[in-house]
């Protein structure tokens, strides 16, 4: 049986960015009921020495659009990381949604056996496309979501299990 490229990126990228939208809705309705500003969750890190949610989400929408362009071969849209409120969150997780649901199974057929070139740190590095993705961009994505997470779980949103995974 061989993995397709399509069938692991596009569907898991897409859902997990709208299950994070569900997530920050109920960061909003949470600090409603407790009348505190949601947008004080956008600097909240789980130690002083992390990125912020904001980074956090940042980073996971950035990691499924470079990955899928990398595999379509074509570039990346730009989006400067400029949130500052859980809103503008929400808007660039359903952009990015939006991308990475443009891409077909076509576009992404037979790029998993294609050699990538990515730079890394100011060098550049080949890899088979597949374990790129397997083994950097896809447990990356995961990283950034599920911090995301577990930052507003930190926080007292009462999210479980099911809102991070979805249906």
């Amino acid at each position: 049986m061989s993995i397709s490229a399509y069938a692991v990126t596009v569907p898991v990228f897409a859902r997990m960015l709208k299950n994070m939208v569900t997530v920050l809705e109920k960061a909003e309705a949470y600090a409603s009921e407790r009348k505190f500003d949601v947008n004080v969750l956008m600097g909240a890190r789980l130690a002083p020495d992390m990125l912020p949610l904001s980074f956090q989400v940042q980073n996971a929408t950035d990691r499924a659009k470079f990955a899928l362009s990398r595999l379509a071969g074509t570039e990346a849209p730009s989006w400067p990381d400029e949130e500052k409120t859980i809103a503008e969150l929400k808007e660039r997780l359903l952009k990015a949604a939006a991308y990475v649901e443009s891409f077909t199974e076509a576009q992404l057929a037979g790029s998993e056996d294609k050699t990538l070139t990515i730079k890394f740190r100011g060098q550049e590095i080949s890899a088979q496309a597949l374990d790129y993705l397997l083994a950097n961009a896809m447990p990356n994505f995961y990283f950034h979501v599920t911090t995301a997470y577990a930052i507003l779980r930190h926080n007292g949103v009462p999210v479980g299990k099911p809102d991070f995974i979805g249906n």
